[in-house]
């Protein structure tokens, strides 16, 4: 187990933690979908991944995102699928324990007339203990009051949850403590703010060009 930096938690009891005390819009950077505005419900703790953060992270997974089977684990507003599937990707599960955020995900999904993306409101460990189907793509951007992170990796790698080539991006804290699976390589890292951000690629998979 590689420590990167933060504690195990419960992933079954634990639900995502509305993020940001004020409400707005978070707009889609990049795609068919650029300059799209998704509503951010004025709900404390609510943190959409910014502008400059997708963007550079979509950036770095640009060789592998056009046709990618992707899993948004944690998706709060979704800003991080729906930025995939506007930029190609296949298809995107979106996990969201939140009943009024998988209410708004659903409209602006059917707003923006997004195809072949899937809802599922659930916690993430209720969504992980059902059958794996594995993903090329995974964001995992647990809420930041909660110790997640490793729980959540252990069990993407152990469950089957990704393919060959998976890539995984993860959000913490930059004094965060957690583990990652010994074969989820550190590809590259960046910090903005108070968010760290880190794309790992499993062992074996071919370097990004």
């Amino acid at each position: 187990m590689q420590v990167f930096h933060a504690n195990t938690g419960t992933l079954r009891t634990m639900s995502r933690t509305l993020r940001n005390a004020a409400g707005g819009t978070v707009r889609i950077v990049a795609g068919s979908l650029r300059g799209s505005r998704l509503a951010v419900p004025d709900a404390r703790g609510l943190r959409p991944t910014p502008d400059r953060v997708r963007e550079t992270v979509f950036n770095w997974i640009a060789p592998v995102i056009e046709g990618a089977r992707c899993l948004d684990l944690f998706a709060g507003t979704g800003a991080l699928g729906i930025e995939a599937m506007s930029r190609g990707a296949a298809e995107c599960v979106f996990v969201e324990r939140d009943r009024t955020l998988c209410a708004l995900l659903k409209e602006n999904l059917a707003r923006l007339k997004v195809a072949n993306a899937q809802v599922q409101c659930d916690d993430a460990g209720g969504f992980l203990s059902a059958p794996a189907r594995p993903f090329d793509v995974v964001f995992l951007d647990p809420p930041f009051t909660t110790d997640l992170w490793t729980e959540a990796a252990t069990r993407l790698e152990s469950g089957g949850w990704l393919s060959g080539l998976a890539f995984i991006h993860v959000e913490a804290p930059p004094d965060a403590v957690f583990g990652v699976p010994p074969n989820w390589n550190l590809h590259r890292e960046g910090l903005a703010g108070t968010v760290r951000y880190v794309l790992y690629r499993r062992l074996g998979a071919d370097p990004l060009s």
